[in-house]
């Protein structure tokens, strides 16, 4: 299959998946593949707006690891720029939501959480391939209430 049609199939896939996940509240679409899907909420480091993204996530206890992989590109997500700039967010688990803030792993612990990752998804193991920047691991820590 030509690259650009995979590509168009991919994007309108991902599409489908947000609205079904946004239509039914996080009930639906919140595995995919085995994989826990959350919405996390940040806010703009620009417009200083609500901007959401449903990401793969990776139990660490009742915290979740993301990955700021975005698929192996030279640049980090928008997303993840977001968080750098404010680390307090919200993160929807299968309809529940809970405060959180972002802690960038790094040494040991980011290398056994990547691992974790590629035992639980295979397909980030291509990612550093494609890329010179070391692929963040950030923690979403449960803020205490």
């Amino acid at each position: 299959m030509p690259a650009a049609r995979r590509s168009a199939l991919l994007s309108a896939f991902w599409k489908g998946h947000r609205w079904i996940y946004e239509w039914s509240g996080g009930r639906l679409g919140s595995r995919l593949m085995g994989i826990q899907i959350i919405r996390l909420t940040t806010i703009g480091r620009k417009s200083g707006k609500p901007r959401s993204v449903l990401l793969n996530a990776f139990p660490v206890g009742d915290d979740y690891a993301i990955v700021a992989s975005n698929a192996g590109g030279d640049s980090h997500p928008l997303w993840y720029l977001n968080l750098r700039a404010n680390p307090t967010a919200t993160v929807d688990v299968a309809g529940s939501q809970f405060a959180a803030v972002a802690r960038v792993t790094q040494g040991k612990e980011r290398d056994r959480l990547w691992a974790e990752v590629i035992v639980a998804d295979p397909s980030y193991a291509e990612y550093p391939e494609r890329t010179d920047r070391l692929i963040p691991v950030v923690v979403m820590e449960r803020l205490k209430t």
